[in-house]
């Protein structure tokens, strides 16, 4: 009987938990709502099968316990029970399968007039890159990069030098419009995941993936990587910041272009030369 109490209390204190448990979504900050109810079909499929077979487990412990006297049957088949089985599984494992089509679908299905914006992963830091003034992203490649060109971005293509470039700080967003996230990776496997934006892609170096979202509160949320990436992995980390268009506007026209950044460096350079050529010999 102990083990019969023990598994009742089980199946009856899961399901309190799922339905009075403090904990449920983290504050949404997009628009994934279809994703939430994919999950919330999964756990009640799963639940409902969780707690037929305790309770089933329960039920023939004590239906089935020790007696004196008693023997128990042997029966190695029963096709009934075992079409059952099997008809129920593949109809629960349908069930929970079939809604992520439609949800992926909608998920890499990018509506127009979109903004982009690059995400690029490097061990372990996050970077960002918008389109300038053309609304348009120049190209890169990984090979070009260099520590005055981190992102590699092309110098010869003109697309590329009005580029805003944010090197290990704040990416903005503005509330309410669609945004396509270009993701890059430039070393090893990352996973640009803000856990309020309910999306998440790995990015894959040689490639370039991406999701879209459209931010439907203010707010500022952590970015996370989601992939192992190396020893610094759990410091991996950046802030999205989700404005008003006002404010966005104005926090965009503090940033500096790709050709800025350029000429900066070059001074720098330059700087560091003459420095160096002044310097006496030791």
């Amino acid at each position: 009987m102990a083990v019969v109490v023990i598994l009742v209390l089980l199946a009856v204190g899961s399901v309190l938990f799922h339905l009075l448990s403090p904990w449920w979504w983290t504050p949404i900050a997009s628009n994934w709502n279809y994703i939430d109810n994919t999950l919330i079909i999964t756990f009640w499929i799963t639940g409902v099968v969780f707690v037929a077979v305790v309770l089933f487990m329960a039920y023939c412990v004590l239906r089935f316990r020790h007696r004196p006297g008693n023997r128990a049957a042997y029966e190695p088949e029963n096709r009934k029970l075992e079409g059952w089985l099997a008809g129920g599984t593949t109809l629960g494992v349908a069930a929970m399968l079939t809604p992520g089509l439609f949800v992926w679908h909608q998920f890499v299905t990018v509506p127009d007039g979109a903004a982009q914006v690059e995400v690029v992963g490097q061990q372990w830091l996050w970077s960002f890159r918008l389109p300038g003034a053309d609304g348009k992203l120049g190209t890169s490649e990984t090979r070009d990069i260099t520590p005055e060109n981190s992102l590699g971005l092309n110098r010869n293509d003109p697309a590329a030098l009005d580029d805003v470039v944010i090197e290990g700080g704040e990416l903005h967003l503005e509330v309410g419009k669609p945004v396509k996230m270009l993701l890059r990776s430039v070393d090893v496997l990352h996973d640009f995941y803000v856990p309020e934006f309910r999306a998440k892609m790995d990015m894959v170096p040689g490639m370039v993936t991406y999701f879209w979202l459209t931010p439907t509160r203010t707010g500022t949320f952590e970015v996370l990587c989601a992939e192992l990436c190396g020893v610094g992995h759990p410091q991996m980390r950046g802030t999205v910041v989700v404005d008003s268009a006002e404010d966005y506007q104005a926090w965009l026209s503090q940033q500096q272009t790709f050709s800025q950044l350029q000429a900066q460096a070059g001074v720098q350079t330059k700087e560091t030369a003459q420095a160096l050529n002044a310097a006496p010999a030791q």
